[in-house]
């Protein structure tokens, strides 16, 4: 079995209610958001890139880092959430240009709501999340959900 297939089996072992799953839906891509926002907001230099916005070079360090882990289980996997990344990243200029200098904010509420919807997915469950037992499963929530995704629409990953 591929090591993804593996990571994929132990996530899922704790997400088998409906309700957990559906809460994993909305709050997985939001936690993702929001820290993608926290990395914006690090000072340093940005490009600004047309009909994209602005992104900053630890941004780009961070989507390289994330790719990099995500290559190494499964190319067509790395690609897509390149995509998405960088499609997050255009929602994080908007709220950026938004909200100037209170953006923070925006993610930082983004961030603690959806992670009491996690836990409360999880009490509904009756098990722990899987990244307390190892914290690469931060990441797999994600390309766990892409998977659904992909199946559906017929596309290996």
């Amino acid at each position: 079995m591929r090591k993804i297939d593996q990571l994929f089996a132990e996530y899922a072992e704790s997400h088998q209610n409906h309700t957990n799953k559906t809460i994993h839906w909305i709050c997985v891509p939001l936690i993702f958001w929001s820290i993608l926002g926290f990395i914006s907001l690090i000072p340093a230099p940005h490009f600004f890139v047309r009909y994209f916005g602005a992104i900053s070079i630890v941004s780009l360090i961070a989507i390289f880092l994330v790719s990099v882990f995500y290559f190494r289980l499964s190319w067509r996997i790395a690609l897509m959430m390149i995509v998405l990344m960088f499609l997050l990243e255009h929602l994080v200029y908007f709220v950026n240009a938004q909200f100037e200098h209170r953006s923070w904010i925006v993610f930082v509420a983004v961030f603690i709501l959806s992670w009491i919807g996690q836990f409360y997915g999880h009490k509904i469950e009756g098990k722990k999340p899987s990244f307390l037992k190892d914290l690469q499963f931060l990441l797999i929530g994600p390309v766990w959900l892409l998977h659904f995704i992909l199946k559906k629409i017929g596309i290996k990953y």
